[in-house]
Parts: C-alpha cells; sequence; structure tokens
C-alpha cells in the first residue's frame, strides 16, 4: 500500500478503538535525544501520535489542588492510551513492519522529570496542536484536555504538518497557577516552580505522583470560544 494508504488504514484502526486524535510525524532527526536503545530504534523513523480526551466534569472538581478522583482519572487514561499503543503495534508488526510502543507515562529521571521522549513534542510535530503558555500540547479543539502516547515504526506513512497556530490572546492557564509559573512567553515557563507544587501536592498526599491538573482544567478552546 502508499504511505497514504498506510496512513488511513492505521487511522481507521486507532479511531474504531478510541483513540481521539492521531497524527503521523517523521522523528528521523531527533532520535538521539530519546532514551532508547539507539540499536533498536534506528530504522524506525516514524511515529505515530494517539490522543486520548479526558472528561471535562472530572476536570471541573479540581480547585487549588488536584483531586483523587483526577489522579484515578489520570491513571486510568494513561493505562488505555498503553493498551491502544499495545494494539496499534501489534496491528503494525502484522502487517509486516517493525513497531515500538512507549509508555504514556513511564519517568525515568522524577527530578529531572524526564522520560523515553517527548510525547508532547512528537504530538506537536505530528499536528496534534502546539506547545501552549502552559508547556502543555494544546489542541485546536480540545485545550489541553487529553493526554498522550507514541508508538514509532518504520511503516510507511504519509506526515503530518506542525500546527502554525498558537495561544493567541488566552492567557487562562496564566490566571489560575498557583505558582504562577506560565508567563507570557512559553519559552520563560517556570519548570522548577512548577515542580515544586507539584512535589508539595504529592507531600500532602493529595496525588501519589507529580501531577496538578489546574491549568489543564483551565485550557478548554471549546469553552474559550462561546
Amino acid at each position: 500500500m502508499s504511505k497514504l494508504e498506510n496512513y488511513r488504514e492505521i487511522k481507521k484502526f486507532c479511531l474504531n478503538w478510541g483513540a481521539d486524535l492521531f497524527g503521523a510525524a517523521d522523528i528521523s532527526g531527533m532520535k538521539e535525544a530519546f532514551s532508547i536503545s539507539q540499536e533498536v530504534i534506528q530504522p524506525l523513523n516514524n511515529a505515530v501520535s494517539l490522543g486520548a480526551r479526558a472528561s471535562r466534569e472530572v476536570l471541573a472538581e479540581i480547585q487549588q489542588h488536584p483531586t483523587k478522583l483526577y489522579f484515578h482519572h489520570y491513571r486510568t487514561i494513561n493505562m488505555f492510551l498503553d493498551q491502544l499503543a499495545l494494539r496499534l503495534s501489534n496491528y503494525i508488526q502484522n502487517l509486516g513492519f517493525k513497531s515500538l510502543p512507549i509508555p504514556a507515562s513511564q519517568i525515568l529521571d522524577w527530578q529531572k522529570q524526564t522520560a523515553h521522549l517527548s510525547h508532547k513534542h512528537i504530538g506537536y510535530l505530528a499536528g496534534l496542536g502546539w506547545i501552549g503558555r502552559n508547556n502543555l500540547l494544546v489542541n485546536k479543539n480540545l485545550g489541553s484536555h487529553f493526554r498522550l502516547v507514541t508508538v514509532l515504526t518504520d511503516m510507511p506513512l504519509k506526515l503530518d504538518s506542525p500546527s502554525k497556530e498558537d495561544c493567541g490572546n488566552c492567557r487562562a492557564c496564566m490566571v489560575v497557577c498557583p505558582v504562577k509559573a506560565i508567563k507570557e512567553k512559553k519559552e520563560d515557563f517556570d519548570h522548577l516552580g512548577c515542580f515544586a507544587l507539584l512535589k508539595d501536592f504529592q507531600k500532602q498526599r493529595l496525588a501519589e505522583q507529580f501531577i496538578c491538573g489546574i491549568c489543564v482544567k483551565a485550557c478548554n478552546r471549546k469553552d474559550q470560544e462561546k
């Protein structure tokens, strides 16, 4: 099949299994930054980025800190995405190509907040959105109300293009951030201030992982367009 036919085939597969977002990107020039065996990923020059939306109602409960409900929901979405990535990976292999599913939320270094790769950066390259002031991927329809997972492959695919949109005049996340980590320019995002808040939430046992959800809740494109 052609690159376009391959793209349509696996996109249909993923949407049928519950993916809300789908895109493909060329990652051949960025693999050295991945914390994965270079020998394994050497032939895998394409990435499929998948997104699953979060419940608006679960996010609505968040006020000044993450809730137990949000923490459970966060883990459930990640588990769903891992299963979806596994299904896609097996499907691609059954078609005769190589594939490598990357965990949705497996942190390798908690202090440095590093993982095998950056799902949001690959999601950006795959056309799913842009990096917002909140340091998250922002989709034109879902805002930041979604989670991501990635599958690397050597399957020839039509590739998507990065979004040229940005947050524009929206500063909803800046207003609600408790530690003012979100700045006017996305490049000025205060990573250390944000992480300090996440550690404080965990210390209070509000969540077992370093999560917040406050700026995620605020970034809802549909609501902001009303």
